[in-house]
C-alpha cells in the first residue's frame, strides 16, 4: 500500500528500527525519564531495543507516560459508555477536540483498559514539523492530515486521507479517531464541521452515502476537562479574530501548547463514549435525498450526542453565573472552588483588557449554553 506512504504511521517491521534512531535523542530521555523516573536510563533503552510493535510501544511506554500526565497534573479520569463497544471491532471516532496530545492518548489509554481495539489518530502535519515529534507520532499509530495545501491539493489529500481512513476502518479492523474540525476549539463552542464528513464521505464504496457512513461505525466522542491547561494560549488566537485579524502563530508555538497541555493543570477529566450511529442515519437517509443535506444532519446529529453526553464541570458553572450575573447555578460548586476560578483568571487575563476577559470566560459558560439546548443540566 504504497500510495498511503506520506501520511501512514510506521508498520510493525520499522518500528526497532525508528525506535533505535531516536533512543539517545534528548526529548525520548526527557519523556522516558518522566514516564518512569526510577528506572535507570540503560535499562529504558534496553527494553526500547526489543520493542519490535506499535502496540508493544504504546502499552509497554507511551501507557504508562499517560498515567503519570494524570499522576502530577490531574485529579483522574473517568469514562462512561464504553459498553456501547464490542471486543475486536473497529470504530470511526469523531470528537471533541481540546488539546492536541491527550485527546487521543486518553481515550487509547481508556480504550486499552477495557480491552477494545485502539485508534489510529490524525495529526496535523504542522504540529510535528520537529523530525523527532514526528517519528513520536508515526510510533503512537498517527496519520498525517496535510495542512496549508491549494485547494487542487486539498482535493487529492482529502481523497487519499479518505481512503486510508476506509482501509483502516474495513480493512485492518483498526478504529480511527478524527476530530470533529480541524483544529482545537477555542471557544467551548464543539461543532462538527460538515466538510470532515465529505472528506470521509469520499473513500464511500457504497451507491447511497449514508450506507457508508452506517458500515465504517461512527461514534461520537465527548471529552471535557475542569481546567484547560492551555486556556490561556487560546487567547491571541481568540483576540486576533475578534479583531477580524488574520492570526499567525509564533515559533514553536504548537510546541509549548503540546507541553502545557501535557503537564499543565486539569484537574478532572471524562470522556463519554456515545452509541454508533445506526437508526440515525437511517432516519437521516429516509428523510433526505440530497447528498450535502445529508451531511449536514449528520454533521447535526454527531454534535447533537457531542453536546449533550459533554460533562460539566464547577468551572462550566461558575463561569456561566459571572458571564450572566446570576447565581442560577451556585448550588453546583463551592466558594472555595469558586475563588480558585476567579484567581486563575486574575493571574491568566489581563483585566484591563475586555476581548481577553469575555473569550477565557465564554471559554468555560459555553458549554453550559449548549448543553441547556437538550435538557436541564442539572
Amino acid at each position: 500500500m504504497q500510495k498511503f506512504d506520506a501520511i501512514r504511521p510506521f508498520y510493525d517491521s520499522e518500528i526497532n528500527e525508528a525506535l533505535q534512531d531516536v533512543i539517545h535523542h534528548p526529548m525520548m530521555k526527557a519523556l522516558m525519564n518522566f514516564s518512569f523516573p526510577d528506572v535507570a536510563d540503560e535499562v529504558w533503552k534496553e527494553q526500547l531495543r526489543k520493542t519490535h510493535s506499535i502496540r508493544d510501544f504504546q502499552c509497554n511506554f507511551i501507557y504508562n507516560s499517560v498515567q503519570k500526565v494524570l499522576e502530577k497534573s490531574s485529579e483522574g479520569l473517568t469514562t462512561s459508555g464504553f459498553e456501547n463497544l464490542e471486543a475486536h471491532t473497529s470504530y470511526l471516532f469523531i470528537s471533541n477536540h481540546r488539546d492536541i496530545l491527550l485527546d487521543t492518548t486518553l481515550l487509547n489509554s481508556a480504550l486499552f483498559e477495557h480491552g477494545l481495539v485502539m485508534t489510529a489518530s490524525a495529526i496535523g502535519d504542522n504540529l510535528v514539523k520537529k523530525s523527532f515529534l514526528k517519528t513520536l507520532a508515526k510510533l503512537n499509530r498517527n496519520f498525517l492530515v496535510q495542512r496549508g495545501l491549494t485547494p487542487r491539493e486539498m482535493l487529492q489529500s482529502s481523497k487519499l486521507l479518505s481512503e486510508y481512513i476506509g482501509h483502516l476502518l474495513l480493512h485492518e479492523n483498526r478504529s480511527v479517531w478524527i476530530a470533529q474540525r480541524e483544529g482545537r476549539t477555542k471557544d467551548g463552542n464543539d461543532a462538527t464541521n460538515p466538510g470532515v464528513l465529505k472528506m470521509l464521505g469520499m473513500a464511500s464504496d457504497e451507491k447511497n452515502l449514508m450506507d457508508y457512513f452506517k458500515k465504517i461505525k461512527i461514534v461520537p466522542v465527548s471529552i471535557s476537562y475542569e481546567y484547560d491547561p492551555t486556556d490561556a494560549l487560546k487567547m491571541p488566537q481568540l483576540m486576533a479574530e475578534a479583531n477580524n485579524e488574520v492570526y499567525i502563530k509564533e515559533k514553536n508555538e504548537d510546541f509549548m501548547t503540546i507541553l502545557s497541555g501535557a503537564l499543565g493543570q486539569k484537574k478532572r477529566i471524562h470522556i463519554h463514549i456515545g452509541k454508533v450511529l445506526n437508526t440515525e442515519i437511517d432516519v437521516i437517509a429516509a428523510e433526505n435525498e440530497n447528498c450535502n443535506k445529508q451531511i449536514v444532519a449528520l454533521a447535526q446529529v454527531i454534535d447533537d450526542a457531542v453536546l449533550s453526553n459533554y460533562k460539566l464541570w464547577p468551572t462550566n458553572f461558575i463561569a456561566y453565573d459571572i458571564v450572566n450575573k446570576t447565581n442560577t447555578y451556585s448550588h453546583l460548586y463551592t466558594e472555595n472552588e469558586k475563588s480558585l476560578f476567579e484567581r486563575r483568571l486574575e493571574m491568566r487575563i489581563d483585566h484591563d483588557n475586555p476581548i481577553a476577559l469575555e473569550g477565557f470566560l465564554a471559554m468555560y459558560a459555553n458549554p453550559v449554553v449548549n448543553k441547556l439546548k437538550y435538557h436541564n443540566v442539572i
